[in-house]
């Protein structure tokens, strides 16, 4: 009887792993910069993935032909960063998505400026799950500080999700200074690491746990 128990325990394990194995659902729907004057596009790579939980990064610091980035000796005065993508469940096994790690690093310096904003809309219901704002501030603004900077701090939405779509804005601006100056705004990196309900987590740790234990005893 103990026996059949912890045959049925580790079942249902390894059918957990086998439903986060399938992966989820990332769609990139943008990964685009603008920098002004010139109007020049920017296209940003991105890095996704999807197994055993969605992560996207858009890499704005290797962006093609510029990075994001306005003063610092360039021509650029002013830019924006825009970056979309759609997650969901593949398999239709996974357990919803709380919220995700954000994490955000890059510079500025004198009038340097970076404002963003980001909403997550569920897809299914098309209600606003998360929306906020923010901005970094160079030293010339007050409360500002002069330097590189990084952020990594966990957002949670407002209910859980499984099928939602994602929108984030940046806004680069060096507040009318000339543009071989000092002053500078660059966005190096903007990441998102999502993260199951506790119960989804549980599954998955057990999961990996109980697959580990069968290879072990091959």
């Amino acid at each position: 009887m103990r026996l059949n128990k912890l045959m049925i325990s580790v079942a249902a394990a390894i059918a957990a792993a086998g439903a986060y194995a399938s992966g989820w659902n990332v769609n990139i729907l943008t990964s685009t910069g603008v920098l002004n004057p010139g109007n020049v596009v920017v296209t940003v790579p991105t890095t996704v993935i999807t197994n055993p939980l969605p992560q996207v990064t858009f890499n704005t610091a290797i962006g093609n032909p510029n990075p994001i980035l306005v003063g610092d000796g360039t021509s650029f005065t002013n830019g924006t960063f825009t970056g979309a993508y759609q997650v969901n469940d593949s398999s239709g096994t996974k357990g919803a998505l709380t919220g995700f790690n954000f994490v955000v690093s890059g510079v500025v310096l004198g009038k340097g400026r970076i404002v963003w904003s980001k909403k997550v809309i569920d897809r299914n219901t098309s209600e606003v799950l998360y929306n906020g704002s923010g901005v970094f501030l160079g030293g010339a603004y007050q409360g500002g500080q002069d330097g590189p900077f990084s952020v990594n701090t966990f957002v949670p939405l407002s209910r859980p999700s499984n099928n939602f779509s994602v929108f984030e804005v940046f806004i680069l601006d060096i507040a009318g200074a000339n543009a071989p100056g000092f002053d500078t705004a660059g966005l190096l990196l903007v990441e998102q690491d999502w993260v199951p309900e506790p119960a989804s987590l549980i599954a998955l740790a057990t999961g990996l746990g109980a697959l580990a234990l069968r290879r072990r005893k091959k």
